[in-house]
């Protein structure tokens, strides 16, 4: 970025004169006229006056050649004998005036390799999904990868994030952020019922130094989360501008928090590996949750061992395959019942369900109403018949 010219902030380098005008005592003058992505480099062998002509031209100063102070050449400056210096043109063409009893030495030109502006590093592009929900108790989401990253922070309660091999229980003022086509998959401990704020974007930034790790933000990075909300229940034509703008700033703060503090704990060939195996497993779960499933058929499906996929999930997911198989089909079994095309007898024979009352057994015990009462809400909240 450039600095302001001002007497004070010039004065190691030389003066700055009043105006832009060309003084009349100096005997020789020239102008530049400088091309886009191009710095002309230049030594004074004389005291020597610059000045702008024609638009913005940045002017980099030296003593030694190396340490260089940038400014906006938007006045008349003069330089003593042995000053180094470059002229680049800000945005597109540029000119300048030089003057003085000699010449400066022209050193050569090169392409321009850094811009004066500020250009954004980080910056959301797109925002999918923005939204706080509050989840029915001992939910579980059976897992998914997207193109696009991803932030839950918990508002209340705690959640088990799973990511790359890790289970990571979050808590209540806490966050993750999941990187562009990261698989990942939550849940709650039975009767928790966390409370969760999520947002889906893109951005061509790296997310990599926020991920698989749980982070506790700041007052000022919660605040952000809050008025994230609140522009979203108050929409203007200004609104969606100030969520990116919101949801930008908060990454950024999140990114400098975690700076320097990443560790990696375990080999991440090793956990890419357990990682995949536990994703085969899901996969085949949902591609056959209308079958009867049981952890040695599942296993034989994926090409694993009943032991080391119980192994498997114990320690990433902390729960038996057996205990995940039963949550999907319950999961499942809600879908069906919202749909509407069956009744509870049909569910559970498609489910393959023993009998009808073991479905309703189990489904009360994971959602604390039965299936008949469920549907029964679902036409009160709709009005469905």
């Amino acid at each position: 970025m450039l600095q302001n010219l001002s007497a004070q902030t010039f004065r190691p380098y030389g003066q700055v004169l009043p105006g832009s005008r060309r003084p009349s005592h100096y005997a020789n003058y020239h102008t530049i006229s400088l091309t886009p992505e191009q710095s002309v480099f230049y030594k004074t062998t004389a005291a020597t006056w610059l000045g702008p002509a024609q638009g913005m031209t940045a002017l980099s100063v030296s003593l030694d050649d190396h340490t260089y102070g940038d400014f906006l050449l938007d006045r008349g400056v003069q330089l003593p004998a042995g000053v180094w210096f470059s002229l680049t043109p800000v945005e597109n063409t540029s000119a300048v005036e030089m003057a003085g009893f000699s010449l400066p030495r022209c050193l050569g030109t090169q392409v321009q390799d850094s811009s004066y502006r500020i250009s954004p590093g980080m910056q959301v592009q797109s925002l999918y999904t923005f939204f706080q929900e509050e989840k029915e108790p001992g939910f579980l989401f059976p897992g998914e990868a997207h193109p696009m990253g991803e932030l839950v922070y918990v508002d209340k309660g705690r959640v088990h994030s799973v990511a790359e091999g890790q289970d990571l229980v979050v808590e209540e003022g806490e966050l993750v952020v999941y990187a562009p086509n990261q698989w990942h998959m939550q849940y709650a401990d039975p009767g928790e019922a966390p409370r969760l704020v999520s947002a889906v974007f893109s951005t061509a930034s790296s997310l990599a130094p926020l991920c698989n790790r749980k982070i506790q933000p700041g007052q000022e990075a919660a605040g952000l989360l809050r008025r994230m909300l609140w522009e979203q229940e108050n929409p203007d034509e200004y609104a969606q501008d100030m969520l990116l703008s919101l949801l930008t700033t908060l990454l950024l703060l999140l990114l400098r928090q975690t700076r320097q503090t990443q560790g990696t704990a375990q080999s991440a060939v090793t956990l890419n590996r357990e990682n995949m195996r536990i994703r085969r497993v899901q996969q085949y779960v949902s591609d056959h949750v209308q079958e009867k499933l049981s952890v040695p058929t599942v296993a034989k499906g994926c090409q694993l061992s009943p032991s080391y996929m119980t192994a498997l999930f114990q320690k990433h997911l902390h729960i038996s395959p057996a205990e995940y198989i039963r949550r999907i089909k319950l999961q499942y079994s809600k879908q069906l019942i919202r749909e509407g095309n069956m009744n509870i007898t049909q569910i559970a024979k498609a489910l393959e369900y023993s009998t009808i009352h073991h479905f309703s057994r189990q489904f009360k015990d994971k959602f604390g109403i039965t299936p008949s009462e469920y549907a029964k809400s679902l036409k009160e909240t709709t009005g469905r018949d």
